[in-house]
């Protein structure tokens, strides 16, 4: 069987609608959380690849498990990225639950095409999104109670990335995250997916959801308070200033007819603003603190 690795897309870290292991992060995070994407990013590419059969797909992905929990040693260590997480969570002593959550996503990426309603969408981010935003916390130590306002920001950030890539993943891999529902609530067709630019019930209800989803990514604005750890606060501050930024873009673009992203100097901006914001917001909490009675008397 051929590895993982060469089914890999090209896509990488720089591709991706947030900072991944960023230079905000502690050096001696990044090491772990570099083959967690990796290993996220290869069965990611398996599930979406445009010629494997899905029967082969899921056997990858089986292999993936396999070799991330060194099930099968006697086949001898095939998958690099498995093999790498493997080793990085037993150095720090971590389980590998949140890789083995994005697997069920990978699975039903390969086996589910169509979404009935919001909750199955929020379902799927579950498994998508939500377990990358775990990972993060555990490992920088931080507590579950975080965990709340971090499923909301990843899933936020999910869907933000299915309305972009609406048009793609319909005529590439005819799989569609809309939910019926929604389609329906709004007059829209799924074929409409395949056209260059939006039909006015396509764009009402594609519109629609981005305004659904910035009150979802509203409710994980609180998360970068919660973390104690300074810099994934910030770092977490500036995804949070990206997902807002895309999210707007959307309440008022065509994402079938042009690329809604962020810009080299919009990336620049908005992580400059996250990251000033952020720091300025916790030197006021720090000031507060050292003069007791302060917050009282105001």
């Amino acid at each position: 069987m051929t590895s993982a690795s060469e089914l890999r897309s090209g896509k990488g870290d720089r591709d991706e609608n947030f900072p991944v292991a960023s230079w905000i992060i502690h050096p001696r995070h990044r090491a772990l959380i570099l083959a967690y994407y990796n290993f996220v990013r290869t069965a990611d590419d398996i599930a979406d690849h445009a010629t494997l059969p899905a029967d082969e797909k899921l056997r990858y992905l089986d292999l993936l498990e396999a070799e991330l929990l060194g099930k099968d040693e006697t086949k001898g260590d095939t998958q690099a990225e498995a093999v790498a997480l493997r080793r990085a969570l037993a150095e720090r002593g971590m389980a590998p639950r949140h890789a083995l959550d994005v697997l069920i996503a990978f699975r039903m990426d390969v086996t589910k095409l169509r979404y009935e309603s919001w909750d199955e969408v929020i379902h799927y981010c579950r498994y998508s999104a939500m377990p990358v935003g775990r990972f993060m916390l555990d490992v920088h130590g931080e507590s579950t109670s975080t965990w709340a306002a971090s499923d909301a920001l990843c899933a936020g950030l999910q869907i933000n990335n299915h309305l972009q890539d609406c048009g793609k993943d319909f005529r590439e891999l005819n799989r569609v995250y809309l939910p019926r529902d929604a389609l329906a609530a709004s007059g829209a067709a799924v074929e409409q997916l395949g056209l260059a630019r939006s039909p006015p019930a396509m764009l009402a209800c594609l519109q629609g959801l981005a305004v659904r989803n910035e009150a979802l990514l509203n409710e994980g604005r609180s998360l970068s308070a919660e973390i104690r750890d300074v810099r994934l606060g910030v770092d977490v501050a500036v995804i949070q200033a990206y997902a807002d930024r895309i999210v707007r873009l959307l309440k008022v673009r065509d994402p079938l007819r042009e690329r809604v992203h962020l810009t080299k100097l919009e990336l620049l901006t908005f992580s400059l603003a996250g990251m000033i914001g952020e720091i300025g917001r916790r030197a006021i909490g720090r000031k507060a603190i050292s003069r007791p009675g302060t917050a009282h008397d105001a």
